[in-house]
């Protein structure tokens, strides 16, 4: 496993700075978030040292949201919510706040104030239409 001796995730999964763990194996760990923006916000990293999305290989990623749907069922079971964000930022503009890939499941409910819900409003189908073969030349 790649680790950074800086890295606050990191120091979680050695074990260096408590958690209120979840569930962990040879991959993942996850962990209630100390900072919740609803009850039962949890955070699923991978056991693989990478600042975001883009750095991650595509098999820690597979296994780090195959972590996060695990978690959102427990949540379900647990506090019947509304509904459940799975959510990963990448980058200052997305506000990620550590440097290590990393998941959260929040339990929403109707109302309940989180400001990342946006509005559906109708785009331009001419303007999709070029943004998406502009996305589709770099495709991997």
């Amino acid at each position: 496993m790649t680790a950074d001796a800086d890295c606050l995730f990191c120091k979680i999964i050695a074990g260096e700075i408590p958690c209120f763990k979840l569930f962990e194996n040879d991959e993942t760990l996850a962990f209630m978030d100390i900072n919740p923006a609803n009850e039962g916000h949890a955070l699923v990293i991978p056991k693989f040292h990478s600042a975001d999305i883009h750095e991650t290989p595509d098999v820690w990623v597979a296994r780090t949201f195959a972590g996060a749907k695990r978690v959102a069922e427990a949540v379900q079971k647990t506090f019947n919510p509304d509904g459940i964000n799975i959510v990963q930022a990448n980058g200052p503009g997305a506000k990620q706040s550590v440097f290590h890939l990393h998941v959260h499941v929040i339990p929403r409910a109707m109302d309940d104030g989180l400001t990342m819900n946006w509005e559906l409003v109708p785009g331009d189908m001419d303007v999709i239409g070029k943004l998406a073969e502009r996305i589709k030349a770099n495709m991997l």
